[in-house]
């Protein structure tokens, strides 16, 4: 009898605290959500598109300096460097309060 009062003790905590994980895991505004997954998406686009414009700047500048490349496109391929060494390439990512649950997306 102590053995099933135990388990149907554990099994009472442990719906409530499935509940409880039920309720902090949903969305307080499901639009905001939907917002904010928009402008995630927005953000990663505009960093793929400015390393790849970078990408073409470089491209440009070594098949127009051709042999000088090394000295003359230093500048343009630090550039590009920097911001493809960046976590997520640049892109802008939320104010999160736990930011090593949220390190990568």
């Amino acid at each position: 009898m102590n053995v099933n009062m135990s388990s149907s003790s554990s099994s009472s905590s442990s719906s409530s605290s499935s509940s409880n994980r039920l309720q902090n895991g949903r969305a307080h505004d499901p639009v905001k959500f939907l917002q904010a997954t928009e402008q995630r998406a927005r953000e990663r686009q505009v960093a793929y598109e400015t390393v790849r414009i970078l990408r073409k700047d470089v491209i440009e500048c070594y098949r127009k300096e051709g042999v000088n490349h090394y000295d003359k496109c230093r500048d343009v391929c630090e550039k590009y460097y920097n911001v493809v060494i960046k976590k997520d390439v640049g892109q802008v990512h939320p104010d999160w309060a736990d930011k090593a649950k949220h390190d990568g997306w």
